[in-house]
């Protein structure tokens, strides 16, 4: 088959499946003596299996190493070795989302708290101490901060005159 009829039934563009054959992912590609691309009926079992290694999370690389030049040759162990690696990888993953969410449910809840009587810095020092497990204290102005701000307002309101 052609390029344009393996596209159609993979659902991917020309374009994908010419980058995928350049990656070394597929390799049952002949020429015909006019250059184009012929495609043998597997092609479309390996480019599906190429696009569902990708959403599991296989990095392009990773599927290069485990796809066989062809089906009759499949590396079973290898193939069983990293779809655990894989399951691991993604375990890991779900455990450092699940604490990254606690944390930020925890941050909303207690920026919500926000006392009346405080106002918004006040609020944004008594959140932070909470975050780092600490009180943080109210920025002070040393004397030159307080030349600098003086300057910088002369500027802008001579520069608005």
């Amino acid at each position: 088959m052609n390029i344009g009829e393996l596209a159609k039934q993979t659902g991917l563009t020309s374009s994908r499946i010419r980058f995928y054959e350049r990656a070394g992912l597929l390799r049952t590609v002949d020429r015909r003596p006019n250059g184009y691309r012929t495609y043998p009926p597997e092609a479309v079992m390996m480019l599906d299996l190429i696009t569902t290694a990708q959403k599991a999370g296989f990095s392009l690389d990773e599927i290069r190493a485990l796809l066989p030049p062809d089906l009759e040759n499949w590396r079973r162990d290898a193939l069983l070795e990293a779809l655990r690696r894989k399951v691991e990888d993604i375990e890991a993953l779900q455990m450092r989302l699940k604490q990254s969410k606690a944390q930020l449910v925890a941050l909303i809840k207690d920026i919500e708290a926000k006392p009346d009587d405080i106002d918004c810095a006040a609020n944004a020092r008594r959140v932070l101490s909470h975050m780092l497990g600490k009180d943080v204290e109210r920025p002070t102005m040393a004397a030159s901060d307080v030349k600098l701000l003086g300057k910088a307002k002369r500027r802008r309101s001579a520069r608005t005159s």
